[in-house]
């Protein structure tokens, strides 16, 4: 045998199965898998002009916050009114829910569910907003 042709022979890759089984694999594997967290913020971000820190999404997380569209239509117009009064860190509470905002950076700090409310306390607040 040509040492050519059994040198190619050992260099070529050897394939099992079905080779377009395997692109569409390797194809699937570098599209990034969005978590519930990220389509979490990123809805947030479309309805809202406040954003959320991450200890803030981690809660609504934790604590199965309804933060539907019309909460956060509410949440704004608690923010809209806070800034008429010149607050800059107010509680703000939707139904059972509250929410520490920042006004100066547009941003939730904090939130409490329903079930988390019974005795809690709130420090480095300036203002209550109830919507």
């Amino acid at each position: 045998m040509d040492s050519f042709l059994y040198n190619k022979r050992l260099q070529s890759p050897i394939c099992t199965g079905n080779p377009w089984e395997i692109q569409k694999q390797e194809q699937h594997k570098e599209q990034p898998e969005t978590s519930f967290k990220e389509i979490l913020e990123q809805k947030i971000s479309e309805e809202s002009k406040l954003s959320f820190s991450k200890h803030a999404v981690n809660r609504v997380m934790e604590r199965n916050v309804d933060v539907s569209s019309a909460n956060l239509e509410r949440l704004n117009e608690g923010v809209r009114l806070a800034e008429e009064k010149g607050l800059k860190e107010p509680l703000i509470l939707v139904d059972s829910t509250a929410y520490v905002v920042n006004l100066k950076n547009n941003k939730v700090v904090t939130v409490v569910s329903d079930e988390s409310l019974k005795g809690a306390i709130f420090t480095n607040i300036d203002g209550t907003v109830m919507i």
